[in-house]
């Protein structure tokens, strides 16, 4: 499922990030992905966006969500309600 004007920022090695990377290519969840270890300027959007470098990190209306097991029910209950 494509997520489009979403964006997840994580890193790399992250047990939390992983969890939610994993859903995303076990579901087909298509989206934006930013890794702040290696892209400065996401580093410094998701500091703007949500006030904190805390990663996983979903993006969607200028609004934060940054815990991986609220970022997974999300991307859920998106999923079952395109079906």
């Amino acid at each position: 499922m494509i997520f489009e004007h979403h964006i997840l920022y994580f890193k790399p090695h992250c047990p939390y990030c992983e969890r939610v990377l994993e859903f995303c290519r076990r579901n087909s969840v298509s989206l934006v992905m930013k890794n702040i270890s290696t892209d400065r300027s996401a580093f410094e959007e998701l500091v703007q966006v949500g006030g904190k470098s805390q990663v996983p990190c979903l993006v969607h209306g200028g609004k934060a969500l940054y815990e991986s097991q609220d970022i997974i029910e999300y991307f859920v209950d998106k999923i079952e309600k395109e079906r």
